[in-house]
């Protein structure tokens, strides 16, 4: 069996009787064929966390979330961090015990049915594709912004952003990692540098433009139903941290690195989510960044030009645009290594799990992705693509902590008890956001296990 688990895995796993996952192997820069090599360590896989992170949440959805929830978005965003690490404890512990790419997908099949397994999939290529097309025209609306340009270029710009970021990925991990870490430094001064200038505003007016702290910000909704619904919005900013789970197969030593990863990432990104938040709404109010948010799409950059620190504008919109390329760069990264999952069991046509030559980049899949991530950046609104990486993400993490639930004494790290949480809150907090979008989400997982149950028969015919 271990000998045609290597020699033959295309005919293995064309058999739909047959669930058998390949483990690549745990040592450091070992190369087992069919396989990617493993380059990330501990802080290669906490920046590549950060730059999913630090990105999208921080620079557009708060003042999506500040819109919903006014003032008291401070509260989501801490909310949103304890459920993501519920959900980051259970992704730690089964990317260790289970160490190839592919993330939840993955879990699904090792843990639970394939019937889970594809649904994570499926709903992690809606879920961050929808998120990267977002990183792309945020990307887009900080440029043209700060230029002083027509928001009539805002698509155009956001597909040729997506184009030039994807030819990055195919150049595989190794340059992929290194650009990482230049885009996320960038980003991390320039948030420095727009609390600091802020934090003066934010003292002389704080107290008029936090209260009340639990208004209903610009919308129709209800103080509760804001809050629940800007948490969920919020929840999407912290998944990023996924993005190490799922390059599991890239990372050495998964079972000491990953967790490890994931949970410096966390704590680093929900203090400097907070602490930005906090300035940016007592400085200028809630509704000033939500209505920023929905004319130029880069809310910080408006608000750094209320500040009395002359120029500050100019170094929050170039962190804003480094971050939206580290998102946009990390998540085309990450939508691949699924994909490339997803076809080498069959649930996608298997070319998208072809590999080039050194073994570093499923090509195949990198460049679905980037036609993917264009198409839905040809929408345009940073709020419906939002909106809906919200319920679908969500959909995502209540299958990896009912995964996490499955999981050996042996392989377990973490308590049972926040994997119930992590759950619980997941599926509570998805049917916060707008009807519209949930029914479409259901309806998208429907019609994927629909198009998958009608594959495997045609596989069984042939």
């Amino acid at each position: 069996l271990r000998l045609l688990r290597w020699s033959e895995p295309k005919r293995l796993l064309q058999m739909p009787e047959i669930e058998m996952t390949p483990t690549a192997p745990d040592n450091a820069r070992a190369w087992t064929p069919g396989f990617l090599k493993r380059e990330l360590g501990v802080f290669g896989a906490m920046m590549m966390g950060l730059g999913s992170i630090v990105g999208t949440g921080i620079f557009v959805s708060i003042g999506i979330a500040a819109g919903i929830a006014g003032p008291s978005v401070i509260v989501a965003v801490a909310i949103a961090a304890l459920v993501a690490t519920c959900n980051a404890l259970s992704s730690a512990q089964l990317a260790a015990s289970h160490p190839v790419s592919g993330g939840t997908y993955e879990y699904g099949y090792a843990y639970l049915r394939p019937a889970f397994g594809f649904t994570a999939g499926w709903m992690f290529l809606c879920a961050k594709s929808a998120s990267a097309a977002t990183a792309a025209l945020g990307f887009a609306g900080y440029f043209l912004h700060a230029f002083g340009w027509s928001a009539e270029r805002l698509v155009p710009v956001a597909i040729a952003t997506t184009v030039v970021l994807t030819a990055i990925v195919l150049s595989g991990i190794r340059r992929s990692n290194a650009a990482n870490i230049a885009i996320v430094c960038v980003t991390l001064a320039a948030l420095l540098a727009f609390v600091v200038a802020g934090l003066p505003s934010a003292s002389e007016f704080g107290a008029e433009n936090l209260s009340p702290f639990f208004g209903s910000g610009t919308s129709e909704y209800s103080p509760a139903h804001g809050l629940l619904y800007a948490t969920a919005l919020m929840f999407v900013a912290y998944t990023g941290y996924g993005r190490i789970a799922t390059l599991g197969e890239e990372v050495r030593e998964p079972r000491r690195t990953i967790p490890r990863a994931i949970v410096l990432t966390l704590i680093v990104s929900a203090v400097l989510y907070m602490v930005v938040c906090g300035v940016a709404i007592g400085a200028v109010g809630s509704a000033a960044l939500a209505q920023a948010t929905e004319g130029e799409a880069a809310p910080l950059e408006v608000v750094a030009r209320e500040f009395a620190v002359p120029g500050v504008h100019w170094v929050v919109a170039i962190g804003a645009m480094t971050a939206m390329l580290g998102v946009l760069l990390n998540l085309i990264l990450g939508l691949s290594r699924v994909l490339l999952a997803m076809g080498r069991r069959r649930d996608m046509p298997s070319a998208v799990a072809r590999l080039d030559g050194s073994r570093a980049t499923p090509y195949v899949a990198v460049t679905v992705v980037g036609l993917a991530v264009s198409a839905l950046a040809a929408i345009g609104s940073v709020k419906t693509t939002w909106t809906f990486s919200a319920f679908t993400v969500l959909v995502y993490y209540a299958i990896t902590n009912l995964a996490a639930l499955r999981l050996s004494g042996a392989d377990r790290l973490y308590p049972r008890v926040l994997a119930w949480c992590g759950l619980a809150a997941c599926l509570f907090l998805a049917f916060w956001v707008e009807w519209r979008i949930w029914a479409v989400g259901l309806g998208l997982i429907a019609v994927g296990l629909a198009w998958r149950g009608a594959g495997w028969r045609l596989a069984r015919t042939s």
